[in-house]
């Protein structure tokens, strides 16, 4: 069970701040007693009493947990967006995301849409970002909505729906208005295609690839 909690729950994601504010999220737990954070978009495991990078376990509780931070205590939820604790100064824009290849030399990452985690796969053949329905509602896209269409796969024509995400965030940079089309069924990610990759200059070092946002 800890491990489908891990599973289900590794999703989330980084904000840049010229202060200390951190953002904090539940990734899910190790036995009962350690938790796995996902702390400005980093992941690590937090035994009960622990701290860190200031952010102290105080409970674990089933698919919540309860950590402090500069002196606030917030409650944390599997699957949900991170919250931020602490700091109070406005964030400041991040302009480049990057990215190492994985197995099979796919570059993935995790991120969120419209303010919900997510994974992603870079894709530079797919036009838009894609994604599957039962993603899409999880994520709260309301793809009925969409402008419905036709695309054509390896088992013959599907109906589509395209939909403007109100924002994409991986890492640190967040592009809003990004297009998105919605495709029958279930992708086990999420497709970060050219309406997103094109707001970057791409250039990849053998396993690096950075993106950097375009003036």
């Amino acid at each position: 069970m800890a491990m489908r909690r891990l599973a289900l729950g590794l999703c989330a994601l980084a904000l840049g701040s010229v202060a200390v504010a951190q953002q904090v999220a539940l990734g899910g737990s190790i036995g009962e007693r350690t938790a796995l954070l996902v702390i400005d978009g980093q992941p690590r495991a937090v035994t009960l009493g622990a701290s860190v990078e200031g952010v102290r376990l105080l409970a674990l509780r089933g698919s919540e947990a309860e950590v402090e931070i500069g002196g606030q205590r917030r409650v944390l939820r599997l699957g949900a967006a991170p919250v931020t604790l602490a700091g109070s100064e406005a964030p400041r824009a991040a302009v480049a995301i990057v990215l190492t290849a994985g197995p099979g030399g796919h570059f993935t990452t995790l991120g969120a849409i419209n303010g919900r985690p997510t994974q992603f796969l870079v894709d530079t053949g797919a036009t838009h970002v894609a994604l599957g329905r039962d993603e899409a509602e999880r994520l709260g896209v309301d793809w009925r909505a969409g402008r419905p269409g036709l695309v054509r796969t390896a088992n013959g024509d599907v109906t589509s729906h395209t939909v403007t995400l109100r924002s994409v965030r991986v890492g640190e940079v967040e592009v809003a208005q990004v297009t998105a089309t919605v495709l029958p069924g279930t992708l086990p990610v999420v497709l970060l295609g050219n309406s997103f990759l094109t707001r970057f200059q791409m250039t990849r070092e053998n396993d690096v690839l950075r993106l950097q946002r375009r003036p």
